[in-house]
């Protein structure tokens, strides 16, 4: 049975999905989906919809190309979701399609049947929001911006580097986070004042958030990275930099993210590599929009540009290769391995833990290179 398990398929690509009949359903009417990166984890895809038959059980063929799968069962929703039997938030379903295979899934409970936990905040005392509905005229549309300021700001009088990264939401507290935090700012908090620097964390545009971070037109709609980038450039850095102690120079700007963030964040340094002087790529979302190499190709970088790449091996089929192709253009641009460095953590998967994990490294490596 298929219980939150990595599973290793061979061969084709015919797949049956079907539930035991030991589902345990407390409504009536049950109509049960699959969500997951096949798309875009969308709770209630029609497409993805399991169909019942007389003896109770529900099936879905599909065909899969090969690779990895993450997923989970919904009855429509996030909030019906399955879970385990005492209501406990289950990890991703995995699954590796090499093979035509039938997978048995096994629910235990549904999330919807459960008293949830009261969420609470977590964010530290030196994070604050700039605004809820800070304007972005590039985009036509308003987005909440966070700050975090060192613990000596208000008393040393220094300028500091500073980091502009994506998905605000997720980086400092649990309240706002769809799936945990990263915990910046308790990482922050524990540093001394030769390390210290201010982030700036943009909040995602939600539905909007694929094509924010996709400078290229795509199958989620028209590509509005660029306008995005445009925004913090133009708009959004020149305001940090009037309202707060910086250090304006590129040496002294990162830009970063994961996944489609860190997608963007490989598109801002080469668009703007005299802005950003760095950038922190984590688990990069390059399959969705493959233009980006002959991008890195053609643009031209500063001699003192870096790059910090840094993914799972367990992460997608296709995750390690794409980013190590990715690091090899920069490498051929005589950008060196310090400069440049390519971290692959095994047995990581795609999600706010890894990342988690992955940023005190990332963070010495910068500010040791400032």
């Amino acid at each position: 049975m298929l219980s939150a398990q990595f599973f290793l398929l061979e061969g084709q690509q015919i797949i049956v999905f079907k539930t035991s009949n030991k589902l345990p359903v407390k409504v009536s009417n049950v109509h049960l989906f699959l969500a997951g990166n096949f798309n875009n984890w969308n709770p209630a895809d029609s497409a993805w919809e399991l169909h019942s038959d007389s003896l109770g059980y529900s099936h879905l063929l599909k065909h899969m190309p090969k690779g990895i799968y993450r997923f989970k069962v919904t009855r429509g929703s996030w909030q019906t979701v399955e879970c385990t039997a005492d209501g406990k938030p289950v990890e991703n379903r995995i699954i590796k399609v090499l093979n035509d295979t039938t997978i048995t899934v096994d629910i235990k409970g549904w999330q919807d049947n459960f008293a949830q936990p009261e969420k609470m905040h977590t964010a530290t005392a030196q994070v604050h929001i700039i605004s809820e509905t800070f304007d972005i005229p590039q985009l036509s549309r308003q987005r909440r911006i966070w700050i975090y300021l060192p613990a000596g700001y208000q008393t040393s009088g220094k300028k500091y580097p500073v980091i502009y990264m994506h998905d605000g939401q997720n980086l400092f507290d649990a309240y706002t986070s769809g799936y945990g935090e990263w915990g910046i700012d308790e990482f922050m908090d524990k540093l001394p004042d030769s390390k210290e620097c201010i982030i700036v964390g943009i909040d995602h545009g939600g539905d909007h958030r694929i094509t924010e971070y996709d400078p290229y037109d795509s199958k989620y709609g028209k590509g509005r990275g660029s306008d995005y980038i445009d925004f913090i450039v133009t708009t959004l850095k020149p305001y940090i930099d009037a309202q707060y102690r910086t250090k304006t120079d590129a040496k002294h700007t990162t830009i970063a993210g994961s996944s489609m963030g860190g997608l963007i964040s490989m598109y801002a340094i080469l668009k703007y590599p005299h802005v950003f002087g760095n950038a922190g790529i984590f688990s990069p979302a390059f399959w969705i929009a493959p233009e980006i190499y002959q991008f890195a190709k053609q643009q031209k970088l500063l001699s003192k540009s870096r790059f910090y790449f840094v993914c799972g091996d367990a992460e997608s089929d296709s995750m390690v290769n794409d980013m190590n192709k990715m690091a090899d253009i920069i490498s051929s641009k005589s950008v060196s391995i310090k400069r440049s460095p390519v971290i692959i953590i095994k047995g990581a998967s795609h999600n706010e833990k890894q990342w988690n994990g992955d940023f005190p490294d990332f963070y010495n490596w910068l500010i040791n290179g400032l």
